[in-house]
């Protein structure tokens, strides 16, 4: 019997499931995700689906993770402070693909350098600017490495990360270990992204084996990567980017299991985010251009799949324009009231009491701080590193904290590093006050969504006439949105072309109208074509009025409130690597390795050169990841031109895929 604990570490909620033989959940369990201390929620889930299935821990032959941590903090714009060095581009190329949004004032360094299209070097590499810009820069968690044709030959790319660990000694990444593919700025930014994870997944992947160990689980650790398969945790540790998704990409190889649907929309509604994907011929597909997280398109391998900053713990925003107003959820996640509550009872009482004697609604009603632990706070400003102190180790409301307006701005660049959490009414918290969640603290909850709901309109109305009527609001407004989110995704995925972006096709009125299903002149009715599996601790709080407005069949498994955990054990290792054979002159053929490129006179010759060579890294990557019993598969894309009645041989991209089942603990 191989028992397999899968455990998922989400915004809200630490989920742990213990399968049998990969054929039936024999536990479950959750507890609250610490994230001053991940090891604290991880612990408890583990502890509490070990006690509940009567096992014990040195029975599991694998323990797997999957998490969101990486995705919600790209979402929210989180992680470690990163330095980006930029070889034989132009200082105006930092601007494409985002870049210099991603790096949000981060110091970057533009050299000369790099390599052309063919491999051969195209200027030497400035290593003094390199050398003396590194004794300059302070508080860098890690850096980013970038070089001009790096996928060609990253000789450029090796040299400066030698250069930067013998410096600095801190992690660095290079964009040519990240894709085998062209676009310099793209895998600069995939580089920038993975530097920023680096400290945040290596301080879970660090807290989740502590944990398994004290509980006596003596299995290796993997973790889920964003194309659903599973990877060793050293792998996961120097390419935390690849862990993007990890959590919905497990939700959708779990849904697979759970459900055996072949075609679906599966959505996955967590604290921070819901992510949507589309399930065809029982496979998730992959997406083509790179996984998109939040305002960021990487070169990624990971599920064609959309994440919308829209959870259960979506801060509320008041939309006070207009006689009627409103409001609308996320981005951004908050700490719920309900939940902050139970943490610090007093002070939060205290404080939503004396907002709601006050004569007139206050700008931070409801709003309360706390300080992260264990988060490396290097390069602070003056005025950040006082707001923190300020804050200290406890619960603190908004209004107290914040002296200026400039100090806003501060908290906003805490709350970014992960320093600081705020804490806020949500969608959670309407729950508790409708009766649908008694997990927290409902009481403080009804204080908070009173005082939400005397916020006046621009017709000068209160927002709602009580706590009741507010939270109906915030969640008609969580149904709207993840309508507006599974019609958006379908509208991507048609092959049809109806001339205007998915995300205005799924708001436009006549869809909105043919959802109301209008009658008239016109009879207008539009809908899913679709079932929609619906996965999250709270989707069968929210999912059910979901499937009604979209007017489709919503499938809630058994354990969807624990899928990620479920897709987590289920999956396989796999490992693909792609190389490019290409021909600089005629009769040359040019295979383009890590070591460098090497040529062939005959183009067969080449490529099955760079197949071997791929074969074996793919091999010893699936080994290393834990793989057992591994099938090597390879293809080729091979571009060729006619050329007086001959084939001429332009390029050639192969791909090789090493994949197996994890090796099991005996």
């Amino acid at each position: 019997m191989a028992l397999l604990l899968g455990v998922d570490t989400g915004g809200t909620y630490t989920d742990a499931v213990l399968i049998r033989d990969e054929r039936e959940v024999i536990a479950s369990a959750k507890a609250l995700t610490t994230r001053h201390d991940l090891a604290v929620g991880i612990g408890a889930a583990v502890a509490a689906v070990l006690s509940e299935s009567g096992v014990d821990a040195g029975e599991v032959g694998l323990a797997s993770l999957s998490t969101t941590l990486a995705t919600n903090a790209l979402v929210e714009g989180q992680g470690g402070r990163v330095g980006l060095v930029y070889i034989g581009f132009r200082e105006a190329d930092l601007t494409a693909h985002g870049l210099a949004e991603a790096l949000g004032g981060d110091p970057a360094l533009v050299i000369a350098g790099g390599h052309n299209h063919a491999g051969g070097e195209a200027m030497p590499m400035d290593k003094e600017a390199l050398s003396a810009w590194l004794d300059t820069v302070q508080g860098i968690s890690a850096f980013a490495v970038a070089s001009q044709f790096a996928t060609r030959n990253p000789a450029h790319e090796l040299l400066a990360a030698q250069i930067i660990r013998e410096v600095t000694g801190r992690p660095v990444s290079c964009s040519h270990h990240l894709s085998a593919r062209l676009n310099g700025p793209k895998r600069a930014l995939t580089a920038v992204l993975n530097a920023r994870l680096i400290g945040m997944i290596a301080r879970l992947i660090d807290k989740a084996e502590g944990k398994l160990r004290d509980l006596g689980v003596s299995a290796p650790l993997m973790v889920v990567r964003g194309d659903g398969a599973l990877i060793s945790a050293d792998q996961a540790r120097e390419r935390p980017i690849e862990t993007i998704l990890s959590g919905p990409a497990a939700s959708i190889v779990g849904a697979r299991w759970m459900t055996g649907a072949d075609h679906a929309l599966v959505s996955d509604i967590g604290g921070t985010t819901t992510d949507v994907a589309v399930l065809r011929d029982g496979r998730p597909a992959i997406d083509p251009a790179g996984a998109q997280v939040g305002p960021w398109r990487t070169m990624v391998e990971a599920v064609a799949m959309r994440t919308f900053g829209l959870g259960g713990d979506s801060e509320v925003h008041v939309r006070d324009e207009g006689l009627e107003g409103g409001v609308t959820l996320g981005p951004r996640r908050v700490v719920p009231i309900s939940l902050i509550a139970t943490e610090a009872h007093d002070i939060v009482h205290s404080v939503l009491d004396d907002q709601l004697r006050a004569t007139a609604p206050g700008e931070y009603d409801a709003q309360f701080l706390r300080a992260v632990s264990g988060v490396d706070g290097g390069g602070l400003s003056e005025r950040e590193a006082d707001l923190l102190a300020r804050i200290g180790d406890g619960v603190q409301p908004v209004g107290r904290m914040l002296k200026t307006r400039m100090e806003s701005q501060a908290l906003q660049r805490l709350v970014r590093r992960g320093l600081v959490q705020i804490a806020g009414v949500t969608p959670s918290d309407a729950s508790h006050v409708l009766g649908r969640l008694d997990a927290w603290d409902a009481e403080a909850a009804q204080k908070a969504l009173t005082l939400l709901a005397r916020k006046r309109t621009g017709s000068g109305n209160t927002l709602a006439k009580t706590p009741e009527d507010m939270a109906r609001m915030i969640v008609d407004r969580l149904t709207h949105q993840t309508s507006l989110a599974l019609l958006e995704t379908a509208f991507a995925e048609e092959d049809t072309d109806f001339g205007l972006p998915s995300a205005q096709l799924a708001a436009h009125v006549l869809m909105q109208k043919g959802l109301d299903q209008h009658t008239g002149l016109l009879r207008l009715n539009t809908g899913l074509a679709v079932p929609v599996i619906g996965l999250g601790a709270s989707a069968a709080s929210y999912y059910p009025a979901v499937g009604e407005r979209v007017h489709t069949h919503m499938i809630l498994p058994e354990h969807a409130g624990v899928a990620n955990a479920i897709g987590a054990v289920v999956g396989r290792v796999t490992i693909r690597r792609s190389g490019t054979v290409t021909s600089p002159a005629e009769g040359k053929y040019r295979v383009h390795l890590e070591t460098g490129p090497e040529d062939y006179a005959a183009s067969e010759a080449a490529m099955q050169a760079l197949q071997s060579a791929l074969e074996a890294e793919a091999r010893a990557e699936a080994e290393a990841a834990g793989a057992a019993d591994i099938h090597v598969t390879a293809s080729r894309d091979i571009k060729q031109a006619q050329a007086e009645a001959r084939q001429v041989f332009l390029e050639a991209e192969i791909t090789v895929e090493a994949s197996g089942r994890p090796r099991i603990a005996v």
